[in-house]
């Protein structure tokens, strides 16, 4: 598609999408042969969630006794096109608290990723006894972090510049058919085949997950530019040296 690179300061795209929940306290009745350890793994919760909430100084407790198990917590189902930037705006806290409410070390997300919003309940993956030294001890590992490597296949380093199907002359149809101007949401990337083929669903470090569907005369090697739909914006985005994610 012909179109033209633009080039100044940066700034993070937003996008569309939202499926937000939340989910209420809950209480847990202790049984013979519970321990705060097999209650947490049960509820997806730490231990010392478990005695922050019920007030407790140690790990003993007994049957019958009544646990809260679950502050009130808003969670948020990612979306084709979410950015940590986005989500955060939306939801009224910085990038940083998501991150931590999450566990995150990185600004990857991939749609289906259930993220943590509010509340102190960290999403976790269930680990058998064996797998730790010690409850209190045990790191957990992030569901997010988890889906992230299993679903790259690839990463790279590349410059990236941004272009809008709004210039002059721009006919707003990519190479691979997409008509920009009619789905001006859509996120959408120049490539250069050879490095990443056309059809490619990747992740752009500052933009989210796109699909690399055009081609550029400039957009040769380890090069991209990214489809933005206003030109002040992709003005703002200017050229940025950014890590790209080939998604399998």
């Amino acid at each position: 598609m012909k179109k033209h690179i633009i080039a100044l300061t940066a700034i993070v795209t937003l996008s569309v999408g939202a499926a937000g929940q939340a989910s209420a306290s809950s209480v847990h009745t202790v049984e013979k042969g519970d321990t705060l350890w097999s209650i947490s793994q049960a509820e997806n919760v730490s231990v010392q969630d478990l005695q922050q909430w019920n007030d407790l100084d140690s790990t003993i407790i007994y049957p019958s006794q009544q646990l809260k198990v679950e502050e009130a917590v808003e969670t948020y189902v990612v979306v084709s096109g979410d950015t940590l930037f986005n989500i955060a705006e939306k939801h009224n806290i910085t990038v940083a608290q998501l991150m931590a409410n999450n566990q995150l070390t990185s600004d990857l997300i991939i749609p289906g990723d259930k993220l943590v919003i509010e509340g102190s309940k960290v999403i976790q993956p269930k680990v058998s006894a064996a797998a730790t030294t010690s409850v209190t001890s045990a790191a957990p590992v992030s569901k997010v972090e988890s889906n992230k490597q299993a679903n790259v296949a690839k990463e790279l380093t590349m410059t990236a510049t941004a272009y809008t199907a709004s210039c002059a002359g721009c006919s707003g149809i990519t190479a691979t058919g997409i008509n920009l101007k009619a789905n001006p949401n859509q996120k959408v990337i120049s490539v250069d085949p050879n490095v990443i083929p056309l059809g490619s669903k990747v992740w752009v470090e500052g933009y989210g997950e796109a699909i690399a569907g055009d081609t550029g005369g400039a957009i040769k090697g380890n090069k991209i530019d990214i489809f933005i739909p206003t030109k002040q914006e992709a003005l703002n985005w200017g050229r940025k040296t950014v890590t790209v994610k080939v998604l399998n």
